[in-house]
């Protein structure tokens, strides 16, 4: 009779999934502060295990980015279902995903170019979650503007080029001020209410001359 070689094999099932969770833990990380960009050899090197062992747990950096950003992209799908579950008005609803979707793009630079950028190596496969998530912020931008609430003129397509500039900002400060997106969120969503009897406080403080232009000489 052969040998029993189970629980030799079992061993190695754990080694390959504890090596599989570092590689997304890292991957995680390095998608969230430097983009889509990351390769599978950057991964490797911050989970640190060999490029061999991050082949083996994924094909290419697409079967990466899919499987990391896959789960972010349904937690903004689930921030819209909430709100629109929520017993709030139609304005605090919108408000509310708008800013809790918001703190999710500043915090993932890779989530905000998978869903903004256009062109990655992923968009084909999370198509089916980016249709998801399209019908439930039309329904919080409908509702709101259909109580008069929300700028009559604001389309859902308008949703996606409001976070392209917050994320613009978010790159610009994150060295300095990593929050003040924040304030010009604010900004925004004063300026998309149809009527308002005052400003709401902003905040945040405006960034320092000072920072802005040691940022723009290191670009």
């Amino acid at each position: 009779m052969p040998p029993d070689t189970r629980s030799e094999s079992r061993p190695l099932r754990a080694d390959a999934e504890r090596n599989r969770q570092r590689l997304l833990g890292a991957a995680q990380e390095l998608f969230a502060e430097r983009g889509l960009e990351v390769t599978l050899d950057d991964v490797a090197r911050r989970a640190g295990v060999g490029v061999g062992t991050a082949y083996r747990r994924f094909a290419n950096r697409t079967a990466l980015i899919e499987a990391v950003l896959d789960s972010a992209v349904e937690d903004v799908v689930e921030l819209a279902e909430e709100a629109l579950a929520a017993d709030l008005g139609p304005w605090k609803a919108f408000e509310q995903f708008f800013l809790a979707a918001s703190t999710k793009f500043a915090g993932n630079r890779g989530l905000r170019e998978l869903l903004f950028d256009g062109g990655s190596e992923a968009g084909a496969a999370l198509s089916g979650v980016r249709e998801r998530l399209s019908p439930a912020v039309d329904a919080i931008l409908t509702r709101a503007r259909d109580a008069g609430e929300l700028r009559a003129d604001l389309d859902h397509t308008d949703f996606p080029m409001l976070q392209i500039m917050l994320g613009a900002v978010t790159q610009r400060t994150r060295d300095f001020s990593p929050e003040i997106w924040r304030r010009y969120a604010v900004l925004l969503l004063d300026g998309l209410r149809a009527a308002r009897d005052i400003s709401t406080p902003l905040p945040e403080g405006a960034p320092a001359e000072s920072d802005l232009l040691d940022q723009a000489s290191r670009s």
